[in-house]
This record gives structure tokens, C-alpha cells and sequence, in this order.
């Protein structure tokens, strides 16, 4: 280093770091340089003439008197976080380390950028609270499915897929079994059923592994115990495969017996399908749904659902569903319609929704598949939403123009989005808009007009 020249130590002592400021002994700035072009552009060439601990934040004065008593006592560089302010309010995080050339010499302060440190923390702090918000959201949801599986007066187990091996039980399961549930918990559920009722249960688990769909089989409980009727039905998590098991007395004629005809036939197609799936009749109640449309819905079981209106979990009751029907009636098929799905217990998804009419077989009905596109985490938002009028543009006319037009026309511009919206996710059916955003069909045609938005002409023909 002692055969470059002062101009060539600097220009390397500016490259090296992102800001170089040369101070003397009362901590002026006597000459400053930037290796970066972010920090140039924010003004601080000013910085020339004025005292170092008046260009940083109140909080950072401090660590620059620091630096510069280290650099007197000759000290080994130690880097210290140093905050500048902005003209916008915020402040640009600058890691600094001192050091006095020669002796008498000035001191000099080696500063390095943090801002794309500062924003990568900042992600990784959004992206663990986002990861610890939905680990709470499912501690929840088990913990309210625990309790709801134990309370239930319904016999249900579940058991793996292969083995036959008994995994959970409720209460009632136990009790029809005679055992306790710490007692049949990892036992062979066949085997608990004499000689022709555990093979008539282990070939129902056989076939409903596979796929099938099959009608509920009668078994004796081992020991004298009672007949009971049994169904099972296949779901996975995790890459495993899982038996659902419903259990009730012979007697009984349960209710949740499966259907047969076209919906079974339907249901044996749709039962894996990962994304939800519902059979709704012509007035949008609910007939059928496979596993992963009650995961979505957050219930325990499709009796529960069955009668229901799909409206009560899609995202406007009463306004998204009647926007559904009335496209299927006039065009047979939905395609990806954007809406909401609201679970039973306070979850909240994104979902696309399509549906087709079916008219043939033994009833008519719906069909809706429903996907979750909720995203996982979402990415950062680098600028605002592009609007017809920019806020630059609305800014500059602040002192030209009153606060009360500016009011109109920012409302004005929304109010037009919002119309846009409502004719799109409704396929431009303008009935259905005016009930989506709640005005009259007479106020949303004076709305368009004003606009001039849609093609109102041949309305107005059939008026006339």
C-alpha cells in the first residue's frame, strides 16, 4: 500500500465500500465519496461541511461518537449500525467502521448499505409470522376436530388403509365394541368381528382402499356382541392412504346411508379428486360432496351438509350462488368464477368455482368443482394498484383543485372498477351485477351510461 498515492489509496478505499467520508479532529466532514448509486441519489452530497453526528438519527448519535473516540485511541475497527434520515421520512441503515491515517491524520469512515440486508429480514420475519399464523390456524382446527370427534353420538373410526390397524376411535366407537379406546386403539378392526363378519369388513376395506364405492356390510361383534352396520370411505394425507369408518347398530336405519343410482356412479368418480367437489340440486341445496370439499367447509361429515344451500359458505351469501345459477341456466357451464369459501369454524380460502348442468339421469342437478388458490405466502407488493388516474397525477392537483373534487373523482374512479368488476366475475348478465354490488337495475344502467361502459343500445331498443 505505501507505493500507491493518496488519489490512488482513495479511489480504492471509495470502491471498497459504498460510502467514504474523510473527517477531521472535531468530526466535520472534509470530504465524502459513494460507491453507490442508491445513496447518491439520496442527497447526502450536502453532507459536506456539516458535523458527521448531525447527519444520522437521534438514536445513532451515540455510536458515532463512538466511532470516533475509537479511531483517536487507535482501536481495532469495530463495524457500528448507523441510521441516516431521508427526505421521505424513513431512514437508510449504514454499517460503519473508523480508522485514523497516520498520526494527526483525518479520520476516515468506511460505510457499507443494509438496506438489502434490512429487506431480506424484513421477508423472513413476514414469511415466519405468516408460517406461525397458520400453525396456530391448525392447532385450531384440531383441537375443534378433537372435541367434535369426541362428542359425536356417532360411531367413528379411523383406520389405516392397509393394514386394517384401528388408528383413532370416539367414544361411541368404543362403546359398541365393548372396549375402551385405549383398548381397540392399534388393534386389527376386522378382527374384532367374528369369523364371517371380519371377512365380510376386511373385503369392504379391500375394495374401498382400491377406489370402490360399495353399500354398507352387516358384521357381529366378537363375543356375543351386537350386529352392527358398517360403511368406510378412503381419504389421504400425507402420501397415506386412511379409512374412514361409520358404525350403528343393524337396527338402525341410518341416514347416512350412501346413494345409489347416478350419484353413486358420480361419486365413485370424484371421491379422490383433490379439489372439492359438490352436487348441488337445481335450487343450489346441497346433495352430495366428496372428502376435500369438507375439508374446505371445515365439517365432519356430508350428512351435515346434505340440504344445505351451498350459499352459507361461499364467500357474498345469497349473491355469488344466484350468480352461479343464473349463468348455468343460460349457459350450462361456469368456468374459474373468483369467489370466497368460508369454513364452518372461521377459515377462509380463495376459491375458482366450476360448474356444469346436468339434465339427464334419474334427477337433474349441479356439478361444481371447487379449487383452492389461496396462496401460501403472499409475494411482496413492489408498487400500487394501476389506476386510470395515477396518485401522482390526483397529487398534483392538490392546491388547484378543491379537496371535494378530488374526493368525486377519486370516488368516481372506483366506483367504475367496482361496476367493471361486477360485469365481469358476472359475464356482463347485469341483472346479476346489480344485485352483486346492491343497487337497482334502474341505477345500475344510469351508472353505465355515465360511464359508458357496456353496449346499452339494444337494451334501450327493447324498451322502446
Amino acid at each position: 500500500m505505501s507505493r500507491l498515492s493518496d488519489e490512488q489509496a482513495a479511489s480504492l478505499i471509495a470502491a471498497a465500500a459504498d460510502v467514504t467520508l474523510v473527517l477531521d479532529d472535531d468530526g466535520i466532514i472534509t470530504d465524502l465519496a459513494f460507491g453507490s448509486d442508491e445513496l447518491s441519489h439520496e442527497g447526502y452530497s450536502a453532507w459536506l461541511g456539516q458535523p458527521w453526528v448531525e447527519t444520522v438519527t437521534r438514536e445513532s448519535r451515540a455510536k458515532v461518537e463512538a466511532l470516533l473516540r475509537e479511531a483517536d485511541e487507535k482501536r481495532s475497527p469495530r463495524w457500528r449500525h448507523i441510521n441516516h434520515p431521508t427526505a421521505r421520512g424513513d431512514a437508510v441503515p449504514v454499517q460503519y467502521a473508523t480508522l485514523k491515517v497516520g498520526k494527526g491524520g483525518p479520520v476516515v469512515a468506511l460505510g457499507r448499505d443494509l438496506r438489502s440486508v434490512a429487506a431480506l429480514q424484513r421477508r423472513l420475519v413476514e414469511a415466519q409470522q405468516t408460517m406461525e399464523r397458520e400453525y396456530a390456524r391448525l392447532r385450531n382446527a384440531e383441537t375443534r376436530y378433537r372435541l367434535l370427534f369426541r362428542v359425536s353420538s356417532e360411531a367413528v373410526a379411523i383406520a389405516d388403509a392397509a393394514s386394517g390397524r384401528l388408528l383413532e376411535a370416539n367414544p361411541a366407537a368404543a362403546r359398541l365394541l365393548g372396549h375402551s379406546v385405549r383398548e381397540i386403539t392399534g388393534q386389527d378392526l376386522a378382527g374384532m368381528f367374528d369369523r364371517k363378519g371380519a371377512k365380510a369388513v376386511a373385503g369392504m376395506f379391500a375394495q374401498v382402499g382400491a377406489g370402490a364405492v360399495i353399500e354398507p356390510v352387516t358384521a357381529q361383534v366378537a363375543d356375543g356382541g351386537p350386529k352392527l352396520k358398517i360403511s368406510a370411505s378412503s381419504f389421504r394425507q400425507d402420501g397415506a392412504s386412511y379409512l374412514l369408518v361409520r358404525m350403528g347398530r343393524d337396527e338402525e336405519r341410518s341416514n347416512g346411508a350412501r346413494p345409489t343410482g347416478m350419484a353413486s356412479t358420480l361419486l365413485s368418480l370424484v371421491e379422490q379428486v383433490p379439489d372439492g367437489f359438490v352436487i348441488t340440486d337445481l335450487a343450489g341445496n346441497i346433495l352430495l360432496c366428496n372428502p376435500a370439499f369438507l375439508e374446505l367447509a371445515q365439517m365432519p361429515a356430508q350428512e351435515q351438509l346434505r340440504g344445505e344451500s351451498l350459499s352459507r359458505w361461499l364467500g357474498r351469501p345469497g349473491v355469488d350462488l344466484n350468480v352461479l345459477l343464473d349463468s348455468l341456466r343460460e349457459h350450462g357451464a361456469v368456468r374459474l368464477f373468483a369467489t370466497s369459501l368460508h369454513g364452518e369454524y372461521g377459515s377462509v380460502a380463495d376459491v375458482e368455482i366450476s360448474a356444469v348442468a346436468v339434465s339427464g339421469g334419474e334427477q337433474p342437478c349441479l356439478g361444481f368443482s371447487v379449487r383452492n388458490v389461496t396462496p401460501r405466502l403472499a409475494p411482496e407488493a413492489d408498487t400500487p394498484l394501476d389506476l386510470p388516474r395515477s396518485v401522482e397525477q390526483l397529487t398534483a392537483l392538490v392546491g388547484r383543485v378543491p379537496l371535494k373534487d378530488l374526493v368525486r373523482e377519486s370516488t368516481d374512479m372506483i366506483e367504475r372498477l367496482c361496476i367493471e368488476a361486477a360485469l365481469e366475475l358476472t359475464k356482463d348478465n347485469r341483472a346479476s351485477a346489480a344485485e352483486m354490488l346492491g343497487l337497482s337495475r334502474q341505477s345500475l344502467y344510469v351508472k353505465l351510461r355515465r360511464y359508458g361502459l357496456g353496449d346499452l343500445a339494444g337494451d334501450d331498443d327493447g324498451k322502446s
